[in-house]
Order: structure tokens, then sequence, then C-alpha cells
């Protein structure tokens, strides 16, 4: 009767760790979009250059015109949403963006808390498991 219950525990324990990883997988690479969702969430993350704190997409001004042609053109040329942003970047430099970009300490920022709560529930469940 003793394995019964372990056997239980256990399963709940990698159920839980494989919704966790799929929830993650989820978020990370969403369903595929069409050029016009791409090309409207684009401009809301690019910065308009003659405007302060406003997207191109809230601005009218005629830098920001400009650059939603070119978002648009990149877009319809192939390139991905990284290339697109990259490219901007290179033409306006690092401030064009609205939001910083994910660097080495971005990922390390998300993946050591990460980490850690996945350690401390395979330590919790070994522990638990020397206890029966």
């Amino acid at each position: 009767m003793t394995s019964l219950p372990r056997v239980l525990r256990s399963f709940w324990t990698w159920l839980v760790v494989a919704v966790l990883f799929f929830a993650t997988v989820v978020i990370a690479h969403p369903a595929q979009s069409t050029d016009a969702s791409r090309i409207a969430h684009l401009e809301t993350v690019v910065k308009c250059p003659s405007c302060e704190d406003l997207s191109v997409a809230q601005s009218n001004s005629e830098s920001s015109v400009a650059i939603r042609a070119e978002i648009a053109r990149l877009v319809h040329q192939g390139d991905s949403d990284n290339q697109v942003l990259a490219t901007l970047e290179a033409q306006y430099g690092s401030t064009i963006l609205l939001a910083p970009g994910i660097s080495g300490l971005t990922i390390l920022l998300i993946t050591v808390p990460i980490a850690v709560l996945l350690g401390g529930v395979v330590i919790y469940a070994r522990l638990a498991r020397r206890k029966t």
C-alpha cells in the first residue's frame, strides 16, 4: 500500500513539470500570425524618432509614416520580426525600440529563478520520498 501513494506523488510531480514545460513552449512560440498583425505589432514596439514616448503606430509624424512603410516593406520582403527590429536598430540606433531587447543578463534574470524553483521542487520531492 505504501508504494501506491509514492507512485501517485511521482505522477503528480511529473505532471506539474510537464504542464510547466508545455506552457513555457506555448508562451515562447505563439501561433503564426499574418503579415498585417505582425506589422501592427512591430509598429507598437518601435519608437517614433521625432516624438516623445510614442510608438510609430500612435504618431502621424513624417518620420513615423516613413518607419511604418519600412516595417511593412521588410515584413512583405520576408524578414522575421527580429530581423526587422535589428534593421531598424542599425539604421536609427538602439533608442528606436520602446522596450529594451533581450540580452544575456535578461535571460539570466529569467532562467535563474526558474531553475531555483525547479531545483526546490526536486529537493522537496526527494526529501518527501525519504520520509516514506
